[in-house]
Order: structure tokens, then C-alpha cells, then sequence
């Protein structure tokens, strides 16, 4: 039998140690989502990374954040929320491929439209409520496709470890709703000085709205935009299915 050449060897060696690496990563991953039955988790990477951008451009971090049971929730957040971001939260398992085909068609025609007029089109996403935890719990904010694919993956371990109810607690406990704001309770209490659990359904409605761009939306967040867009989620909220 004739020997494998040196550079042959070296690769299939290599590509060993990398699909081996790969496992290993993806292990971590599932046993760090397994931790989350029991344990709230502390952070996410996406805080972190925050958390150090403020510092860097501020010389002082101006944090809020207190974790809250899912009873503690107001009814009304959670459903706007899934009204705003993921109307199919209680039936699909981590990925709404409908959504994902209609935000990809959705942006094609805004690119169309923004290069005949010499802009940059603003894009929309199709992420569920499990995928923006899966990217903002464990991954970078870089976009690449190994990036959006390792975001599947965890999706689905996410939806597999643990219940729908928990996922949302989750969500809503680590969700930036403004620069340094963080969850439920600092959201409800930096906009309306009240904690999560009495939230009206028009002010769940308002923060919901933040959730695309909070940076952006909460120096708009008593505008007629915000209004309008309120004012839309509301009328959804009634279709929500809670878990």
C-alpha cells in the first residue's frame, strides 16, 4: 500500500484537530445551555462587550440591570414583546423559516430601492426571539455566515434544554433596552419609575418598540414614531399566544 504523502498527512492531521475543536465548542456550548435550567445566567457576551465599549468611549460605566423571576413580568410586556419581535414564538422550534424568507425578500427590495437613490438600504431581520438570545447569550456581534450558522445551532439546543417560558425569562431578563439599560426591570424602571410587574399594556407596547434599535429609539421614545409604532404592537397583543 503506498504511504500517504507528508503534506497529506498534515492535513487530514489538521483537519482532525479542527473538527475535533469544533465538537468540543459545541459540548461547551450545550452544557453551558443546560446550566440555564437551574441557574440564571450572570451575563452575556453581548452585555460584556457592551459593557466594555461604555467604559472605552464614557470613562465610567453607567449600568442598570436586576434580574427578575417570569412571574414578576408584567403579562403585558411579554406578550408585546412577542408581538414586536416574534409572533410565532410558541409554535416554531428556534427558527421561523417564513419570517426568514420574508425579511430576505423585504431587504432585496429595499437594496433595489436604496441604489437607485444612491443610499445605504437599512436592513431587516427575521430572527426569533430564541435566535437573538442564542447570538446575544454566547456569540460575537460579527456577521459572517459560520457566525449565523453556529447561531442555528444554538438555537435549536436552546429550544431543545429548555421551555419556552424559560427562554423568554431569559430574553427579557438580558435585553438591551437603551445604552446601558439591561432587561425588564431597569427598562421599566428608567422609562415609567415602576417596576416590570405593573406595566400597563401601552407601556409594554412603547418598550417593545425599542427592542430593533434600542440605542437608536430611546432618544425618540416619546416621539409621534414611537406613538404610531406603540400604537401598531397594541393592536397585536391581543393575538399573542403566551407559553
Amino acid at each position: 500500500m503506498k504511504a500517504r504523502p507528508p503534506w497529506l498527512r498534515f492535513l487530514l492531521r489538521w483537519l482532525f484537530w479542527l473538527l475535533l475543536a469544533g465538537l468540543a465548542l459545541q459540548l461547551f456550548f450545550l452544557l453551558r445551555i443546560a446550566s440555564m435550567v437551574w441557574i440564571d445566567p450572570v451575563s452575556t457576551t453581548f452585555q460584556r462587550s457592551e459593557a466594555w465599549r461604555i467604559m472605552q468611549v464614557r470613562d465610567e460605566l453607567r449600568w442598570a440591570q436586576q434580574w427578575v423571576p417570569y412571574e414578576a413580568i408584567s403579562p403585558h410586556l411579554k406578550r408585546a414583546v412577542i408581538a414586536s419581535e416574534d409572533a410565532a414564538f410558541a409554535t416554531h422550534f428556534g427558527v421561523d423559516w417564513q419570517a426568514l424568507q420574508s425579511a430576505w425578500e423585504r431587504n432585496l427590495r429595499r437594496q433595489a430601492v436604496a441604489e437607485a437613490r444612491g443610499r445605504n438600504a437599512r436592513l431587516v431581520g427575521g430572527s426569533t426571539i430564541t435566535q437573538q438570545l442564542a447570538k446575544n447569550l454566547l456569540l460575537s456581534g460579527e456577521r459572517t455566515l459560520l457566525r449565523k450558522g453556529q447561531e442555528l445551532v444554538l438555537s435549536k439546543m436552546l429550544e431543545l434544554l429548555l421551555s419556552k417560558e424559560r427562554i423568554l425569562e431569559i430574553y427579557l431578563n438580558s435585553v438591551e433596552w437603551g445604552e446601558g439599560i439591561f432587561g425588564a426591570e431597569a427598562a421599566a424602571q428608567h422609562y415609567f419609575r415602576k417596576p416590570a410587574a405593573r406595566l400597563s399594556a401601552h407601556e409594554a407596547a412603547r418598550l417593545a418598540v425599542l427592542l430593533p434599535a434600542p440605542k437608536r429609539f430611546q432618544r425618540q421614545f416619546w416621539s409621534d414614531f414611537i406613538d404610531r409604532r406603540s400604537a401598531t404592537v397594541l393592536a397585536r397583543m391581543g393575538d399573542v399566544q403566551l407559553p
